[in-house]
């Protein structure tokens, strides 16, 4: 029988799921040549997620706040890296898109 995970811990989970897909995204795209805003939207995504970890994690009464402002870093991420052919940025875009079910899940609350 399958278990549902609360939106917290989902949350939690895709938000670290995407913190390090796009550590590894920006690692990989460092020497790569990119015509849009990937690597650079990698970077903005980690802080979001860090940032909505910590909120979670505390219990912050600004948990929707974070949710929603990760949901939205996230979202232009993940059309970002779509865009590339890399491996790498197609998985930090898939990770970037459950983030942000994940995020506006929470927010919702």
């Amino acid at each position: 029988m399958a278990t549902m995970t609360d939106p917290r811990t989902a949350c939690l989970e895709a938000c670290q799921r995407c913190i390090v897909d796009c550590e590894a995204c920006l690692s990989a795209m460092m020497t790569k040549q990119s015509d849009n805003d990937c690597p650079a939207c990698c970077y903005e995504c980690v802080k979001a997620c860090y940032a909505c970890v910590s909120a979670i994690a505390s219990s912050s009464r600004f948990v929707d706040k974070y949710c929603t402002l990760c949901a939205e870093v996230c979202r232009y991420c993940a059309g970002q890296c779509r865009e590339h052919d890399h491996d790498h940025c197609q998985k930090c875009a898939e990770s970037c898109q459950d983030c942000v079910d994940a995020c506006e899940a929470m927010a919702a609350l």
